[in-house]
């Protein structure tokens, strides 16, 4: 598996830890003997911690080694790291580490050979980190592990009021007219002068006074009403139309940099 250095892996990793940089900080045994330095930390694919690189200060003289993370303590507060126990025979047994070292399989067997307390075979093809648990494994609050992060859109729907219709009625009044031809009677008296003047026995006529003829004169007139009918009927209904809603929004991904310093065998994976 390819190991990277800690800024390779993420340019910002001070960030990602919240402006602590293990870069820097003191090397000491649990009894308060400084003995080095961290100048930087190998990582896996998984950003995992597994070496811290350090400048060790044994009898004057500097030797950068790796330090299996398992085997440190990362005191932010006090910026310190702390190792259970480095002797100087440990020290010098181990395999010296420059910048232009390629870690592979039989370099990181070397430094293991010179931590584990027995010694052990392994298969190259087939080993993993946990078959040295205590060499590697971290506390949860010290394990250090990167996390890409992207940014996606997610769409939903609110059902909101937009608004109401309200329907009623009101009284609008106008002025008709209606026609209605009326029958009206009248009295029409013609005379008409004899047309002989013929001689009647005035003894055998009776002339009499006071004689009345009645004639009954009628007319029309106008009755006029209103009725109510219904003029059109409103029917309320409610029909839901479909619209598509596109929105746009710029979201971010993290992209993973890698970059090595010296001939190294990198291999991205994902």
């Amino acid at each position: 598996m390819p190991l990277h250095k800690l800024a390779s892996f993420d340019p910002n990793y001070k960030e990602t830890f919240g402006g602590d940089d293990v870069k820097g900080l003191e090397l000491y045994t649990e009894s308060g003997t400084k003995v080095g330095s961290v100048d930087d930390v190998l990582v896996d694919d998984e950003g995992k911690f597994r070496y811290l690189v350090i400048n060790t200060l044994h009898d004057s003289t500097n030797k950068g080694i790796l330090l299996p993370v398992g085997l440190s303590r990362i005191d932010y507060t006090q910026k310190r790291v702390y190792v259970d126990g480095l002797s100087k025979e440990q020290v010098e047994h181990l395999p010296e580490y420059r910048d232009n070292i390629v870690v592979d399989y039989d370099y990181e067997e070397g430094v293991r050979q010179a931590y584990r307390p027995t010694q052990a075979t392994y298969n190259r093809d087939t080993y993993n980190y946990q078959q040295d648990a205590n060499l590697y494994d971290l506390s949860a609050r010290d394990n250090q592990t990167f996390k890409l992060y992207e940014e996606r859109l997610i769409a939903s729907k609110n059902r909101v009021k937009a608004g109401e219709v309200t329907l009623g009625k009101h009284i609008e009044t106008e002025t008709a007219t209606v026609t209605v031809p009326l029958e009206k009677e009248r009295v029409v008296i013609e005379r008409v002068p004899a047309s002989s003047e013929a001689v009647v026995d005035s003894t055998v006529i009776d002339f009499q006074e006071g004689e009345i003829a009645r004639v009954e004169i009628y007319e029309e007139i106008p009755e006029i009403r209103k009725e109510a009918y219904v003029r059109e009927e409103v029917r309320v209904k409610k029909v839901v139309e479909q619209e598509n809603f596109e929105a746009q929004e710029t979201i971010r991904r993290e992209e993973l940099d890698i970059d090595t310093q010296g001939d190294l065998n990198v291999n991205d994976r994902k």
